[in-house]
């Protein structure tokens, strides 16, 4: 299966090079094109890594791949990985399959596995596996979210104690002027639903991935997270709440954004992580 994707990828690259073209560019911050090399020593310096990407864009998890292997080689076992791909309740059975105490099949007639898994993420847990390096089921169970949305607050405050035992504390801290919050209370009421719900939606899912990366942190060991790029664009989102617990831990945050034309970082999107992947639009999705 990796070679398949290699050769997919590799079979991607050698396309846009017949047409001068490249499967991508990486900016820094303020949109100066970078190598990969100099993005990976940034990276390497940092306690917590937030690696943002499309889901559906083959790029980011090639590089997340990549990156993956550059901080183990540096880190070794102190090498934590967080995914958002994988929800709270299944950290048993993620456990499980991580120590081979159930096989591939089990796994996947039992986990709620993204329709891009195979390709996409299963690289990422077989190299983990094969490497002894924990991984943690971080996201907030995506029942409890819409939840959230439907009912608000109280609607938390419904749930068994049981239930609350996979969120971040229920009280959890929201600042609604953050940019990427904002946005979202404007989106909700487009929706037709509330703003306010819609926004603490995407709030429990970054809180309650901040609260479980900090609750399994251990002294000396360095967080690779995996996540949607906006739930760590700007700065915010999931990188917010490790901060406001940790406000002098070395963060570094990537971010994965699309363009027609990749020559030149589009002003939007400067400024939205330490540093960019820019990949053109036309780029082959995986589902």
């Amino acid at each position: 299966m990796k070679s398949t994707l290699l050769s997919f990828l590799l079979l991607i690259t050698f396309s846009f090079q017949a047409q001068n073209e490249k499967a991508f560019v990486i900016y820094n911050s303020k949109g100066k094109k970078v190598s990969y090399k100099k993005m990976k020593k940034a990276m390497l310096q940092k306690e917590f890594v937030f690696f943002g990407e499309h889901h559906d864009n083959p790029i980011s998890h090639w590089l997340q791949l990549e990156l993956l292997k550059d901080l183990h080689t540096k880190n070794g076992e102190n090498l934590r990985i967080g995914l958002e791909m994988f929800e709270q309740d299944q950290q048993v059975l993620l456990n499980d399959y991580m120590l081979g105490t159930i096989s591939d099949k089990q796994f996947k007639d039992s986990a709620r596995l993204w329709p891009n898994y195979q390709t996409d993420y299963q690289p990422i847990l077989m190299y983990a596996k094969e490497n002894k390096l924990f991984c943690l089921a971080s996201n907030v169970p995506r029942k409890f979210a819409s939840l959230l949305f439907k009912k608000g607050r109280a609607g938390l405050k419904e749930l068994s104690e049981n239930d609350k035992a996979f969120l971040c504390p229920i009280d959890f801290q929201v600042d609604s002027t953050l940019s990427q919050y904002n946005a979202l209370i404007e989106m909700g009421q487009h929706m037709g639903g509330s703003g306010i719900n819609f926004m603490e939606a995407q709030a429990l899912k970054d809180a309650t991935m901040a609260h479980f990366m900090l609750l399994n942190r251990v002294e000396g060991n360095v967080y690779y997270h995996l996540n949607g790029s906006y739930h760590s664009d700007y700065h915010q989102g999931i990188m917010w709440y490790i901060q406001q617990k940790l406000p002098e831990a070395p963060i570094g945050t990537i971010s994965t954004v699309t363009q027609v034309d990749i020559s030149k970082l589009e002003k939007e999107h400067v400024g939205k992580a330490d540093f960019i992947i820019c990949v053109p639009e036309s780029m082959t999705r995986t589902h």
